[in-house]
């Protein structure tokens, strides 16, 4: 799989929450952080979002708004406008004046990641995706959306698969979107998929985690200097090229080690160790303890 599939891959998003958030007249709330991703579909209307110690963000008809991490914000009216104290619920919110047709409408929803390896995937992504529908791409974030909701409103059998995998499209869909835009992200994954040397690596290493790779091979793949490489890889991914590699087996070894349908030696095999002593060592020396142990607190 290329390096994006393999994120989302390790991430599972999964237990959606999906629901009708609508306004009318003067309105503003105010939510702390808490521990999930969010994401909204603005159907009509408009409203402004402030994320804690950002400047207000517009959010208009036809807006999708991906947030990996959900840090504290208000959601308004007006810019600016002071909000009262809420809690995320899981059932559809009415802002402002109770009577009357929503001069604001969206869908709002949350959705959980796989925890093992949660903070190392979320670092390698962008903090948060706005696209505008002025970007052209709303209709087809509009469909998704629509299909999600539908299908977090049935009982049909088999729900919570359709979920999972629509928020896996929906994901590759923003995500794929903010890597090939042409404003500048940070270092991590998105931004290394941008350059087309660094791309060609990345590629290289996900299509064969269990290689022995070095610093040289890299760079012929990069064809670029080992010197010159190294220094362009770390700027754009924010590491060196065996420590990400490092950071990519020790995630796809976590994610064996939770799921516990595999042995030591078969994982050590997958991630390129030479044996399951190899790899328990390498594991211990970067994660602090053993991959047993780790296993055993997953249990």
């Amino acid at each position: 799989m290329d390096p994006l599939s393999d994120v989302i891959t390790l991430l599972r998003p999964r237990a959606a929450v999906s629901k009708p958030i609508s306004g009318r007249g003067h309105w503003a709330v105010a939510y702390d952080a808490y521990d999930a991703p969010g994401f909204t579909f603005i159907i009509t209307g408009e409203a402004w979002l402030t994320l804690d110690g950002e400047d207000p963000l517009r959010l208009a008809q036809g807006d999708f708004l991906l947030l990996p991490t959900t840090p504290a914000f208000s959601l308004g009216s007006e810019p600016h406008r002071r909000g009262t104290r809420a809690t995320p619920r899981a059932d559809a919110v009415r802002h402002g004046d109770p009577d009357g047709a929503p001069q604001f409408a969206a869908l709002g929803g949350s959705f959980d990641f796989e925890r093992v390896n949660r903070p190392l995937l979320m670092s390698l992504l962008p903090s948060r995706i706005h696209i505008p529908a002025s970007e052209g791409r709303s209709t087809r974030f509009g469909r998704f959306i629509g299909l999600l909701a539908e299908e977090c409103a049935t009982d049909y059998p088999g729900k919570e698969l359709i979920i999972q995998r629509m928020l896996e499209a929906l994901l590759v869909e923003a995500l794929r979107w903010r890597a090939f835009a042409t404003d500048a992200v940070t270092a991590g994954l998105l931004s290394g998929m941008q350059d087309p040397v660094i791309a060609r690596v990345l590629q290289a290493i996900h299509s064969d985690v269990s290689a022995r790779w070095t610093v040289a091979g890299l760079a012929r793949i990069a064809g670029m200097s080992r010197s010159a490489f190294s220094a362009r890889f770390g700027e754009v991914l924010g590491c060196a090229p065996i420590e990400y590699l490092a950071r990519w087996r020790m995630a796809i070894a976590k994610d064996a080690l939770a799921r516990g349908n595999k042995t030591h030696d078969r994982i050590a095999e997958e991630i390129g160790y030479e044996s399951a002593s190899a790899f328990s060592t390498a594991f211990r020396r970067r994660l602090g303890y053993p991959p047993g142990k780790f296993a055993r607190a997953l249990a």
